[in-house]
């Protein structure tokens, strides 16, 4: 077995550089860095087919950047969104009996449960 992930796509062999994550719940599909270890829910994607990446109508993509882009603690917090969001039964149990959330002054702007928030530098 090699070392080296490949493509997902079909008849694709070539080294995958990049991963995506579909979020059914907000209809969007992230696409990120190559992830750390192959998880069962998400597709490994060569430099082209990462380019040419499109989603079905209405859905959103959010590319995460490679180098300077979100830090590994950044990618950990979205990785466990998604899981979050995978189980909703769990987290309307819990937020049965909360109160009104209070809003969070770094959060710029909110798609379901993912968040983007003010670089601390600014």
């Amino acid at each position: 077995m090699s070392p080296v992930r490949r493509c997902s796509r079909t008849a694709c062999g070539r080294p995958a550089v990049a991963t995506l994550t579909y979020v059914y719940a907000d209809s969007t599909a992230v696409l990120g860095p190559l992830a750390t270890y192959a998880e069962p829910h998400c597709y490994d994607l060569c430099a082209e087919h990462s380019e040419r990446l499109t989603a079905p109508r209405g859905w959103e993509v959010v590319r995460l950047s490679d180098g300077s882009g979100p830090s590994g603690d950044d990618l950990e917090a979205l990785a466990n969104a998604v899981r979050e969001a995978a189980r909703p039964q769990e987290r309307a149990a819990g937020a049965g009996g909360s109160g009104p959330r209070t809003a969070d002054p770094m959060e710029v702007a909110r798609r379901g449960h993912l968040r983007v928030l003010r670089s601390p530098d600014n």
